[in-house]
């Protein structure tokens, strides 16, 4: 197996937006490219990433191949890529490590051990619905800030005028509402009303790899799992993350 692309830093923001939730997990390299599908060990949220082999400059398998990784450890690897280098990534089967190489000015090699890990297949949720909002990252990102001020929890919301976030505690409460006229809501489709409440934490570990003018399509449904999509190069992540069911 021999990968190469020729950005080593965009394939690290792909690498980190897994990692800031899952510390293990079994990256699947197949002919149409890669993928991996994981739970966090709260197995509150769940995600999905998938990186096509046209992202790559060189993609080289000789069959499917599964490879368990310490997520963590490898994004600290890959951390130390400079601006312009170029990855090169070889599986070593004798030793169950994975070569890790930066070619810019200079050379550097890394060797990644690798790890047992044995995953089963992992449903996608099946959730109707009822709202679809693509808008720039960092209107969520800014309305996630201005909860963490007042909550540890933040609510997501659509109406048939706008999408909001809104947090409150004896602390005080803070809303964000973004309209349909504002430039950088992309999009708003909802069928009707709905809302749920989330861990602050888990949706900022979420939007981390977004840039701000990322697109951010976000899928509502009351008291359901939120689904979150976007891009970082060709690379494809898609999470999903359990609502707080608020007790009557």
């Amino acid at each position: 197996m021999r990968l190469v692309l020729d950005n080593a830093a965009e394939f690290k923001k792909a690498i980190d937006a897994v990692s800031v939730l899952i510390d293990e997990a079994e990256l699947i390299v197949s002919k149409d490219g890669l993928r991996l599908k994981a739970t966090d060990p709260s197995q509150i949220s769940m995600i999905d990433f998938r990186m096509p082999k046209e992202a790559f400059s060189e993609y080289k398998i000789e069959a499917e191949t599964k490879i368990g990784l310490d997520l963590d450890y490898l994004s600290q690897v890959l951390n130390r890529c400079k601006a312009g280098e170029k990855l090169i990534i070889e599986l070593n089967e004798k030793d169950s490590r994975l070569n890790v190489e930066f070619k810019g000015s200079s050379t550097r090699n890394f060797s990644v051990p690798l790890i047992d890990i044995s995953s089963s297949d992992l449903p996608t949720p099946k959730v109707e619905f009822d709202a679809v909002i693509k808008v720039n990252a960092g209107l969520i990102q800014d309305g996630l800030k201005d909860s963490s001020l007042v909550s540890t929890h933040v609510t997501l919301g659509v109406t048939s005028k706008n999408f909001f976030i809104k947090a409150g505690s004896s602390k005080g409460e803070t809303v964000n509402e973004i309209t349909k006229e504002d430039k950088n809501l992309k999009e708003l489709n909802a069928k009707k009303e709905c809302y749920a409440m989330f861990p602050l934490d888990y949706m900022q570990d979420m939007m981390k790899a977004a840039t701000s003018d990322t697109l951010i399509e976000l899928s509502l449904k009351s008291n359901a799992p939120v689904k979150i999509n976007y891009s970082i190069g060709k690379a494809e992540i898609q999470y999903f993350l359990a609502p707080r069911i608020e007790s009557s």
